[in-house]
């Protein structure tokens, strides 16, 4: 059985790959995005086909970008947003000193 500190070991072996902080930020910001559109359509009594339908596209498409499996388009966020009766807010905001 591995212990905890071997999958430490392959965590930070794996994180000083070269482009896998950019790969991890933006997976978990796929994620964070598919959870809010879930958590808001769950709000509605949404299904996932009614929410598809509303956008514009497929239930598996729907169902891929809740669980965080594709990073989407501006133009996904708007229809995603539409469909939800939502508004979109894209910003940057400025990094604060670590």
């Amino acid at each position: 059985m591995v212990g905890r500190s071997d999958w430490q070991e392959i965590r930070r072996r794996r994180m000083a790959e070269p482009g896998a902080e950019e790969a991890y930020e933006a997976t978990r910001i796929a994620y964070e995005l598919g959870r809010s559109v879930r958590e808001m359509r769950e709000a509605l009594g949404m299904t996932q086909t009614r929410l598809a339908v509303a956008a514009g596209m497929t239930q598996s498409a729907v169902a891929r970008f809740e669980a965080g499996g594709t990073v989407p388009t501006i133009q996904v966020l708007e229809r995603l947003a539409k469909a939800l009766g939502a508004d979109l807010v894209v910003r940057l905001t400025p990094r604060t000193a670590a």
